[in-house]
């Protein structure tokens, strides 16, 4: 008798802090610019095709990949700060980066330093996206193309 008054005990409490489908989510309430800023990405993925949508998650998880191993690298070297403040120079246009000169005051840097450290970080970052693409080709030759391809599939 006290081993099912027990299991009805436990029971009734599992019951009463069950999750209910979605409990863990936070609703969220959507404003007019979430609504607009919703619809024009719909707009503009009507156009692509299932595999133009799968071969564009491929080039950016190729690009992710690449950049993780790239981060590692600097972080391993001691140099984690100095990426993460270049990282705006791999991803971003030069219009939205922000300007050598209050990068280099930030870092203690001339900035010809920094350009000298931004090119090597963009050849690196080249040759590690390389090898991430021959990783994925049978025939070594064929790399080049893939990387257009790639270049192709991340601007359609």
């Amino acid at each position: 008798m006290l081993g099912t008054l027990k299991h009805f005990v436990a029971h009734a409490r599992d019951r009463d802090h069950a999750q209910k489908r979605g409990g863990a989510s936070v609703p969220v309430q959507l404003d007019e610019a979430a609504i607009s800023e919703a619809e024009t990405y719909a707009s503009r993925c009507n156009h692509w095709s299932a595999d133009g949508v799968f071969e564009r998650e491929w080039a950016a998880s190729l690009a992710r990949q690449a950049l993780d191993r790239l981060a590692q690298e600097y972080e391993l070297g001691g140099k984690g700060a100095l990426f993460e403040a270049l990282k705006s120079r791999l991803t971003a246009g030069e219009a939205a980066a922000i300007p050598y000169e209050a990068l280099a005051n930030r870092l203690g840097r001339t900035p010809g330093h920094l350009r000298v450290d931004v090119t090597r970080l963009r050849t690196r970052y080249r040759a590690i996206l390389r090898e991430e693409v021959c990783g994925t080709v049978v025939d070594q030759r064929d790399v080049d193309e893939e990387l257009r391809y790639l270049r192709q599939a991340m601007i359609a």
